[in-house]
């Protein structure tokens, strides 16, 4: 039957139509490839029992001919997702134990489409990272190496997990969400595909918030075509949230091989930044030349804005985020220290449940929320996103899409920069900007650099056209050809 895991969603979806192999014969190969990959620390917590209960399930539904678009195919959730009965922690230890007594609705909607579920993946905790490294649960290994290297690499966070695990062919596809470039910069550090929709066009009710205004879910899987596919059984519209848009999902994977001839391609000026990689300019170069031979047109564009997306972020986000965690408590579920009285419990439950990453934004969140400070930071914040926001509604006046890259080096070593917080932020400069717009943007694998690591490049689209980000994502796959895997050494 040859390995299983290796095929792509796609791929697996056809052959368990065709009966080439069951649901229960391909959930059981990647329950034994998530045992063997636990050095890569992928998975928070597995459940191979439920994986197949599912598995059989869907293979009942099969046989009586009720069988849905993912219809036995395993895939990892991102352990921010809260799943009915299955801990759900979103990398902390203040919710260890937690087990929700509700389905989110975006894996609601992958489990009514006929999805198995292998396990919950590790993550930053709350979301708050670029390498998972501030996982309670200790950081996510990149499957890739360097060249004659053994150093651990960071898998980029905070959907870490979810970008080893579909790298190492864990699962066929999986869930993640995408704050400020949490989707897009694992997938250009793993060698996968991963795409931030629309804000509201996945829901976000029962997924676990970091800051409301910029989180969203998506897809990552191997192939342009598999994000397509799961993007459109996560999506649509959920009136248990109010940002939910009330629109249409398309048939995204029908726009996956569709002409870009003539199609308009921004390269915005103010993403060549100082001190940029020459490997990272060749592969945005080597992107552009791509496209031109696709039949697109490129245009200069400016986003004058872009320098201030940095700080703008780190005001919103933790100001945000400061208000959600405000909930853990120590009183409802999760975590609880007792203290003497009411106040030590909640001061002791929240400095131990809460790790210095959290702390540190939770800080920052609630000082620029302060009185006095609110105007200076938090309402200047707000009005410069608007003028972000303004930047790329100008551009999208003159082109379809704008291409960038998606992160501004290859994966690094765990540790090498967890020291210092600017160093660690600064990896989101090409990717905060379209949470702070609300746009989609992709993540497709476009090459590798000197040391054989996975570079990406960026696709951001206007709001809810992601097929256009399809049909060129998918131009870029095929000329790429990107077919490098990791060498098996876990």
């Amino acid at each position: 039957m040859g390995d299983l895991t290796g095929l792509t969603l796609k791929g697996a979806l056809e052959g368990l139509a065709t009966g080439a192999f069951s649901s229960e014969e391909i959930t059981r190969e990647h329950i034994a490839a998530v045992e063997a990959a636990r050095p890569l620390n992928a998975f928070v917590l597995e459940t191979p029992d439920k994986a197949l209960e599912m598995a059989r399930a869907a293979d009942a539904r099969r046989a009586k001919g009720e069988a849905g678009p993912l219809e036995g195919a395993p895939l990892g959730i991102k352990d921010l997702f809260c799943t009915e009965g299955v801990e759900s922690t979103a990398g902390s230890k203040i919710l260890q134990g937690f087990k929700p007594g509700y389905e989110s609705t975006v894996t609601a909607n992958l489990w009514r489409d006929g999805a198995v579920m292998l396990g919950k993946l590790n993550m930053d905790e709350f979301a708050m990272g670029s390498s998972n490294e501030t996982s309670a649960w200790g950081p996510v290994v990149n499957p890739w190496r360097s060249k004659g290297g053994n150093a651990d690499l960071t898998p980029g966070g905070s959907s870490g997990g979810s970008a080893a695990a579909v790298a190492a062919q864990l699962c066929l596809g999986a869930t993640a969400t995408d704050t400020g470039g949490s989707i897009r910069q694992p997938a250009a550090f793993t060698g996968t595909v991963g795409i931030k929709p629309t804000y509201g066009r996945c829901s976000r009710w029962g997924v676990v918030a970091f800051a409301s205004s910029l989180d969203q879910a998506g897809p990552m899987a191997r192939t342009v075509e598999d994000t397509a596919i799961l993007l459109r059984s996560m999506s649509g519209h959920d009136p248990k949230d109010s940002t939910s848009l009330p629109v249409e999902v398309p048939d995204f994977a029908s726009f996956c091989g569709k002409s870009v001839k003539g199609l308009r391609i921004g390269v915005p000026r103010e993403y060549r930044v100082d001190g940029m990689p020459a490997e990272i300019d060749a592969l945005w170069e080597q992107g552009i030349a791509w496209l031109k031979d696709a039949g697109c047109e490129i245009v200069d564009v400016s986003l004058p804005h872009t320098k201030y997306a940095l700080p703008t972020y780190y005001i919103i986000a933790p100001a945000e985020a400061s208000s959600n965690l405000a909930r853990y408590d120590g009183m409802r579920y999760g975590l609880r220290v007792e203290g003497a009285n009411l106040t030590e419990t909640y001061e002791k439950s929240r400095a131990e449940g809460f790790g210095s990453e959290v702390k540190r934004r939770i800080l920052i969140g609630a000082y620029v929320l302060s009185a006095g400070y609110y105007d200076a930071y938090y309402l200047k914040a707000l009005k410069v996103r608007r003028r972000i926001t303004d930047d790329f509604d100008r551009a999208f006046e003159r082109v379809d899409a704008l291409l960038t890259p998606t992160a501004p080096s290859a994966a690094f070593a765990l540790g090498e920069r967890s020291d210092d917080p600017v160093a660690m932020y600064l990896n989101d400069i090409f990717t905060v900007t379209v949470n702070l717009a609300g746009l989609p943007g992709m993540s497709v694998p476009a090459g590798l650099d000197a040391q054989g690591l996975p570079l990406g490049l960026q696709l951001i689209g206007r709001s809810l056209d992601e097929g256009t980000l399809f049909s060129l994502g998918a131009a870029i796959e095929r000329a790429a050809d990107f077919r490098a895997r990791p060498a098996k050494w876990w």
